[in-house]
């Protein structure tokens, strides 16, 4: 159980806090990029549980007994929206309590003594290999696609490679005792993803200072019925940062919305809440927390 000292703990109040005894689960393994984002968010000495997939990151991140939530990466500015975490997300019962913008960079990674010349080989997750691509094609190294970032710098920390590089975070490096042989080796220099923390709902406590909410609509199938939810969300003077759809499964053609609303005051969220509800077949919040700040 997460008792109440605890849950004030983890509540964030402003960005950069600190948490003691916090443990959170995160998709991938140690050193990833999830890692990052959850020390970002709770400070290092967060205890991270790692998941092979979203799916168990979110059923993890619900136990009570197992976690005291959850970090997930829901979009990035190249690749675009997660867009099955946002299902994930409507399945479960959590809460966002706070989102983390983390810029991505990519580093080459060997064991210590190792030269550029040594290296015949690079290791990493294809989407990262993919990132880094002008750096990698200006040598003649065999490009190996792997599972994950982070889990190809520990496989070559382990088994004390020679001529095996890998691509991961500099907190993978740290981890396993690597050195950055080429740092930042990635092609687009402006790319974030965008993560979520994550409470069961029946713990999570209201934020300080909230200015940022994520809910989730369905309108009815009326010709303009969308253009209606919109307006009164414009009218309140609300900031529409982001609107998603999906398909509802079984539905002739119906669609729920996924929204992030940027607001003023907690008054003017509710205000316009209240409106969107008598134009709306089904309406859920799921959080109302502090506006993400980009960081380098």
């Amino acid at each position: 159980m997460i008792d109440r000292k605890q849950q004030q703990e983890i509540t964030p109040g402003s960005n950069g806090m600190q948490g003691t005894g916090i443990k959170v689960s995160i998709q991938g393994y140690e050193g990833s990029f999830h890692q990052v984002a959850a020390r970002q968010f709770f400070g290092k000495n967060v205890e991270v549980i790692p998941c092979a997939t979203f799916r168990e990151l979110t059923r993890i991140a619900s136990s009570k007994k197992e976690s005291n939530g959850g970090v997930m990466a829901i979009e990035n500015s190249i690749a675009g929206s997660i867009l099955p975490n946002y299902n994930l997300l409507q399945k479960s019962t959590l809460k966002i309590i706070g989102e983390i913008y983390l810029p991505i960079k990519q580093q080459l990674l060997v064991n210590p003594g190792v030269q550029l010349e040594d290296i015949r080989e690079v290791h990493s997750h294809h989407m990262a290999i993919q990132q880094c691509l002008e750096y990698l094609d200006k040598y003649n190294w065999k490009l190996v696609e792997t599972e994950d970032t982070a889990l190809s710098a520990k496989h070559i920390h382990q088994h004390r490679s020679k001529h095996i590089a890998a691509i991961a975070s500099k907190l993978a490096a740290d981890l396993f005792n690597l050195e950055v042989i080429a740092p930042n080796i990635h092609t687009m220099k402006n790319n974030y993803t965008r993560f979520l923390v994550l409470q069961p709902e029946e713990v999570a406590q209201p934020v300080a200072d909230a200015n940022k909410a994520s809910v989730s609509f369905i309108t009815d199938h009326s010709r303009g019925s969308l253009a209606r939810v919109l307006t009164r969300i414009a009218d309140g003077g609300i900031n529409l940062s982001k609107l998603q759809s999906f398909p509802i499964p079984g539905s002739d053609w119906k669609y729920s919305f996924h929204a992030d609303m940027e607001f003023t005051t907690q008054d003017q969220f509710e205000e316009v809440i209240k409106n969107m509800k008598p134009i709306t077949e089904e309406l859920k919040v799921y959080g109302v927390y502090k506006n993400g700040k980009t960081v380098e």
